[in-house]
């Protein structure tokens, strides 16, 4: 499994422990990933996803899942995200 967020696509970072030395060591700066059960309202159904917690506030701050994945792009999304964009994409324009 993969230390990648599904909506946003944050992924590790690398840089430098500096000491009080000043010595110099790599590091990882690894995301804070949860995983979290999503509402869709257009669909009904609920999707296990594995996010940020950065992600999950801007899902809170867009409105929800679907207006989340509705301004998302694409390229930034995980291939389980896509899935669940084209069925509420499908489920709202049947509505």
């Amino acid at each position: 499994m993969s230390r990648v967020c599904e909506l946003t696509g944050k992924g590790p970072m690398t840089g430098n422990n500096v000491s009080h030395a000043n010595n110099k060591s790599r590091r990882r700066f690894l995301p804070n990933l949860n995983h979290v059960t999503l509402m869709s309202e257009t669909t009904g159904l609920s999707y296990s996803l594995r996010i940020s917690v950065a992600a999950l506030r801007s899902v809170d701050h867009r409105g929800g899942l679907d207006a989340f994945l509705a301004k998302a792009k694409d390229d930034e999304l995980s291939a389980r995200a896509l899935k669940i964009k084209r069925d509420i994409a499908k489920h709202g324009a049947a509505a």
